[in-house]
């Protein structure tokens, strides 16, 4: 893996003009890859983080409210729907990305506290550089794996958990499996919430698994995603929302059913006939979600 690189062997621009002075694409090697923020052409202050080619975040310092991932645009709505509007939550991040979230939840949710648990401490350190947070924003970040930082978290702690792990494109085996949910559940509020960004294509085994999974822990589930994701025809992201009291379920359909690109919730039955019986995956059998087909990304 790549280390912390050294002003030296940075590279800006690649030859890349950039919308305005001084924007243009920052490429840096870090622990997962090589990372890219590439600006936003129609959004001044706006950026797209890849790592490896992979889009990973998009961010617009000017607007944090501004959501452009269909996912990141459905757990912005898990976020909004959680509790009343303007309500300062606890929020876990597993997993940082640029932070996008997280500046999302602080626009919308003043006075928020909010943890952020990101390996990758040369992306956490790029990505402060280059995109720095809100200093009044009560956001704090820890590099270390995310699992080891969730169980050092407070029992009741958070109204909101939310996961958006990748390693080379792949979610990893320990952060799919019912004991890791069983550790989410602990630290989740009564009432509270957990959303995860799953990426999956045919024949769906890994997404169907982790409803399975998920169903062991959390009574009250729903999926939202693409409905080419969830027929089994294209590879891509689904968020699964689950909880421990019921659903905002009426409002999120509406509002995943309004986005620029439209999605499907599942729930109750129809997510039960979708799962089909999977088996649940515990920390003995747990695997990597899988390898995003050629293409995915181009």
């Amino acid at each position: 893996m790549a280390k912390n690189p050294t002003a030296k062997n940075r590279r800006r621009g690649r030859g890349v003009p950039g919308p305005g002075p001084g924007h243009e694409t920052t490429t840096e090697p870090v622990d997962g890859g090589l990372a890219e923020l590439v600006p936003d052409r129609e959004r001044p202050r706006a950026w797209t983080l890849l790592i490896d080619g992979a889009p990973q975040s998009h961010v617009d310092l000017a607007d944090p409210t501004h959501l452009t991932f269909p996912y990141q645009r459905r757990l912005g709505h898990v976020a909004d729907l959680l509790a009343p509007a303007g309500r300062p939550l606890h929020v876990a991040h597993l997993g940082g990305g640029a932070f996008t979230l997280a500046r999302y939840v602080a626009a919308t949710r003043p006075r928020s506290t909010q943890q952020i648990v990101e390996l990758d401490a040369p992306l956490v350190q790029l990505v402060r550089r280059e995109l720095p947070l809100d200093p009044a924003a009560r956001i704090r970040v820890r590099s270390t794996d995310a699992r080891a930082g969730l169980a050092k978290m407070p029992d009741d702690w958070a109204d909101l958990v939310i996961t958006d792990v990748f390693g080379g494109a792949r979610t990893p085996a320990h952060l799919t499996s019912a004991e890791f949910l069983a550790d989410v559940r602990r630290v989740l509020k009564p009432g509270g919430g957990y959303a995860a960004n799953l990426a999956d294509g045919p024949p769906l085994a890994h997404l169907r698994s982790q409803i399975a999974t998920a169903a062991t822990v959390f009574p009250e589930l729903a999926l939202a995603a693409d409905p080419a994701v969830l027929r089994g025809r294209r590879f891509g992201n689904a968020v699964l929302l689950a909880s421990d009291r019921e659903l905002p379920l009426a409002e999120l359909t509406r509002r995943v059913a309004s986005d620029p690109h439209p999605g499907r919730v599942e729930h109750g039955r129809s997510l039960t006939d979708f799962t089909g019986g999977a088996a649940v995956v515990t920390d003995a059998n747990a695997k990597p979600s899988p390898v995003p087909p050629a293409g995915t990304f181009d």
